[in-house]
């Protein structure tokens, strides 16, 4: 068998607006399959888009890659076409093995059949005989941790019981390569953890895995290259930690750029300020000089005439060559929920091991809504600066593991 899993050269896919015109264009492209005439693939139609343009990648056998970028960038329509559910307008995918994905929460079942009847049909639709199914029943259902509800239809199941459903069956078909979109993040920890020691002895036995993922700490933890999506093509393809940089240096330009834009604008209407940022060492010790490798520990208070609900707290760090470290508790992010946050309010973060470049890093601290599109306040000026020292030359650029803690709020 090849040691290539999934090769994919100069792939295209474009979409239509209008759902009449797409019928339109479908029927067309239809009739010129049947009567062995050329599809216009090259070049748009009225009210297409590219979707996705000119992607090229190759993923061996037990190796995971990961896929990233903003919401609607393109990532699960990759999915899509490589499980087959999309066929590509130009380009060509090359699969070799088994393929089992996980594209959506209840992708594949019904809703009116039990648990159990779906495992049987998501699993045949999976490739997986009966007597396969019949052997591995008991196994899916322990995974599953889904009990008496079983036998219950799973339109009754919560999106954390389709979840664990869904993967279960899944892993149980023994893929070659293993299609996952996000859908962990449904997860509770510990299934999400149960979850990750299973992918690692699928990668173990040399299942190939396409990740797809908004974090960025998962991301780096099981996979070793990623690529990183924009609009529907390829901005970065490389080692998970430059990509990952690549991305997060691409964020802080954009947030950064629109805060200096509209910075008069929210401070005078919001009336927010910082009261005050203070660095420690895993001493305790107050410090803004820290040794590349060594825990960070920042703390910080805003001061706001009025409680605000429902909000992101970001924590930046950029050296003068922009490489740059984000954190926010936004959805993307770190997916922590900041139901309300007043003058009272303490925000901690704990960065892990952070080994950046040597040099001083601006840092800079916000608050934003929920959804990262409002900013109600943003510095990256009067916050000062920390210094990173090293004895060793060191390029690293990209989150690191870190911990939120949120007091009083």
């Amino acid at each position: 068998m090849s040691e290539i899993a999934i090769k994919v050269e100069n792939l295209s896919k474009k979409f239509c607006t209008s759902l009449r015109r797409s019928l339109i264009y479908g029927t067309t492209d239809m009739l010129n399959d049947m009567l062995g005439m050329k599809r216009q693939t090259e070049g748009l139609r009225k009210r297409e888009f590219w979707a996705l343009q000119d992607i090229n990648f190759e993923l061996k056998r037990g190796e995971t890659l990961g896929l990233i970028g903003q919401n609607g960038c393109g990532k699960t329509t990759l999915l899509r076409l490589l499980n087959g559910i999309f066929p590509p307008d130009k380009g060509k995918i090359t699969i070799n093995g088994r393929m089992g994905a996980l594209i959506a929460v209840g992708a594949g079942f019904h809703p009116h059949m039990s648990g159990r009847e779906n495992i049987y049909l998501n699993g045949t639709i999976l490739g997986m005989t009966r007597s396969e199914l019949n052997s591995k029943l008991d196994a899916i259902i322990n995974f599953a941790e889904i009990g008496e509800f079983i036998d219950s239809p799973v339109s009754t199941y919560s999106s954390g019981m389709t979840v664990r459903l869904g993967f279960a069956i899944a892993i149980h078909c023994e893929p070659d390569i293993l299609l996952i979109d996000e859908i962990l993040a449904v997860g509770d920890g510990r299934f999400q953890q149960k979850c990750f020691s299973k992918l690692a002895e699928l990668l173990k036995s040399g299942t190939s895995v396409i990740f797809v993922s908004h974090s960025m700490p998962q991301v780096q933890m099981i996979c070793k290259d990623a690529i990183y999506m924009d609009h529907g093509k390829m901005l970065a393809y490389g080692k998970v930690e430059d990509t990952i940089g690549f991305y997060y240096n691409k964020c802080a330009v954009n947030v950064f750029e629109s805060s200096e834009n509209t910075k008069d604008n929210f401070i005078s209407s919001y009336n927010i300020s910082y009261q005050y940022l203070k660095f420690f060492n895993t001493k305790g010790q107050e410090t803004r000089t820290f040794e590349s490798g060594e825990d960070i520990i920042a703390e910080w208070k805003f001061n706001m005439p009025a409680e605000l609900k429902n909000v992101s707290v970001y924590f930046g760090m950029a050296n003068d060559v922009f490489t740059h470290s984000g954190y926010s508790t936004a959805k993307g992010y770190d997916n922590i929920v900041v139901e309300r946050i007043n003058s009272d309010t303490v925000c901690r973060i704990h960065l892990k091991k952070p080994f950046l470049s040597p040099g001083e890093y601006i840092v800079s601290i916000a608050l934003w809504d929920d959804k990262m599109q409002d900013c109600y306040y943003n510095d990256y000026e009067s916050t000062g600066k920390i210094k990173i020292t090293s004895k060793n030359k060191i390029h690293t650029r990209f989150q690191y593991d870190h911990t939120w803690e949120l007091t009083n709020a």
